[in-house]
């Protein structure tokens, strides 16, 4: 059943929660950084990588790599994201359009336009800062299209998770009110994305919505479900992974049923990529570094997938909880592309939102 979830007032603890989610992403974001190219870096890989290093269970970010083999297929930025070497946030777009999101609400409210959407990514990212359904969007945007054919034309990725990891400030601007935050949500996605696309937003918005008052991760997971159509294949498949939860299969079980039934998906696309993200959340257990280890472990699009499960268990343990070898050395800095917000404090990012979250009480 579809626990009730209320608006909250958003006093100290719920603005700890909030910063907690800004955290949260980030961290989980660093922690699969390394390791984001889901045809190369897949569970089992990522798991031998951590082995031979010595790091499993996974407690912290990850290790230098033990051998040349492993170095040479990880991402660039792999320097800036390992245990040791991190000093404040790496750039990533996971985290710009979160940052964006902060921006377009502050400028023009819970009543903005999908319009207005386009026209800030315009005038605040750098097009090469864009991949996959964003830049087409972003493209067909320069070329003066207006949406939802920004989304539609020549755009083959239009059920990627991109428009999913641009959703988690419409959650955290909306606590405890999930049917909101997907509303928000599902305005922003229809610039770039349809279908399946678009529902993950929702779906990923309402869930960190949710993480605010639901009693444990399954329950902000039946809250998201009950923003989008049943009979998509988004929600098919999250109630899967919740079936076999339920049933008791362990974590890896369930990853390799639920991979085989979504094998006709891309690593980069929403369907498969949800289901990592909620067998991360349901056997995370509400534990912060478990829940966004196992979220990681799981491959495809591994920052991504870190990032909103990171926000969604840093929302539930707030800040001040959070373990400490995930906030510190983040040194509450970010890097961003956006422009005039490069080197933003984490804390004011938060604080921000505070402000946008009880402006909408």
């Amino acid at each position: 059943m579809t626990p009730v979830v209320d608006a909250v007032v958003v006093d100290a603890d719920v603005a700890d929660r909030i910063h907690g989610g800004w955290l949260g992403r980030i961290a989980g974001n660093m922690l699969g950084k390394p390791v984001e190219q889901g045809e190369v870096w897949t569970r089992a890989r990522i798991d031998r990588y951590l082995r031979r290093a010595g790091a499993l269970p996974l407690t912290d970010y990850l290790p230098e790599p033990a051998d040349a083999a492993d170095e040479a297929d990880l991402r660039p930025e792999w320097r800036d994201c390992v245990r040791g070497r991190i000093d404040g946030s790496c750039r990533d777009d996971d985290v710009d359009y979160t940052i964006l999101g902060l921006d377009l609400l502050t400028a023009h409210g819970f009543g903005f336009t999908t319009e207005q959407v386009g026209q800030l990514w315009l005038l605040r990212l750098p097009y090469l800062q864009t991949f996959t359904a964003e830049r087409v969007a972003y493209r067909n945007l320069a070329d003066g299209l207006r949406p939802p054919l920004t989304a539609t034309r020549d755009n083959p990725y239009q059920e990627w998770i991109g428009a999913l990891i641009r959703a988690d400030v419409f959650g955290l601007t909306s606590p405890g009110r999930p049917r909101r935050a997907a509303a928000l949500a599902r305005r922003d996605a229809v610039l770039s994305h349809t279908g399946n696309g678009v529902y993950g937003a929702m779906w990923a918005a309402a869930l960190v919505a949710a993480a605010f008052t639901a009693p444990d991760p399954r329950a902000a997971i039946e809250a998201a479900q009950a923003v989008i159509p049943a009979s998509s294949r988004l929600a098919r498949t999250v109630r899967r992974v919740l079936s076999l939860h339920t049933a008791g299969l362990p974590w890896s079980d369930t990853l390799d049923v639920v991979g085989q039934e979504t094998a006709q998906f891309g690593w980069i696309h929403t369907v498969p990529n949800a289901a990592v993200i909620t067998a991360g959340l349901l056997y995370g257990d509400g534990d912060f570094s478990r829940t966004v280890a196992l979220t990681v472990r799981g491959g495809l699009d591994t920052d991504s997938n870190g990032a909103t499960a990171g926000a969604v268990a840093g929302v539930r343990c707030g800040a001040a909880a959070l373990p400490p070898q995930w906030a510190e050395p983040l040194a509450d800095r970010v890097r961003s592309a956006v422009f005039g917000r490069d080197g933003a404090r984490i804390s004011e990012l938060a604080a921000e939102t505070v402000e946008l979250a009880r402006a909408a009480e």
